[in-house]
């Protein structure tokens, strides 16, 4: 019996940049901040998979932020780009960019310090269940073919 397993890879991006907060109305002071944000994805074909297009393609998404002032850009002239507000931004470009090469977002993990996360999970959604039941049908369609078949054989024999 043919056993499914899931492959996935985590890769971890360092985003150095400034940004400043409003609290009460109050704007403090242009800081600088080495990000970490920490991907889990989901590789969804069998096929030989060069996860360095991953890494690129991320990496390019995160280089227009690089040594720049977050309040600077979309839409974090608006909403100030606390960690939470910038990873709900991220997410959803990033499952994109992921999607597009064929992967499954599973989970990101941003942090400001290396003691605490902030955690963005889809493994909860239906879309993921979905994906996740469809694989299993399809294990499980080619392991019946696979028994078919070596009965057939058995039979011509």
């Amino acid at each position: 019996m043919a056993v499914q397993f899931n492959r996935t890879y985590r890769f971890k991006f360092y985003l150095n940049a400034n940004h400043f907060i409003i609290i009460n109305g109050v704007e403090g002071e242009t800081h600088p901040h080495t990000w970490e944000f920490t991907f889990d994805i989901m590789i969804m074909s069998d096929d030989f998979v060069q996860f360095n297009s991953y890494e690129r393609a991320i990496d390019e998404y995160f280089s227009k932020y690089q040594n720049c002032v977050m309040n600077d850009f979309e839409p974090f002239d608006t909403v100030i780009p606390t960690l939470e507000n910038m990873s709900e931004v991220f997410v959803l470009d990033i499952k994109d960019i992921v999607e597009a090469q064929n992967g499954k977002l599973l989970k990101m993990e941003s942090s400001e310090t290396p003691t605490r996360s902030y955690i963005i999970s889809f493994a909860e959604s239906e879309d993921f269940k979905e994906t996740m039941k469809n694989r299993r049908k399809e294990s499980l369609d080619l392991e019946i073919d696979s028994v078919i078949d070596k009965v057939m054989e058995r039979r011509e024999a």
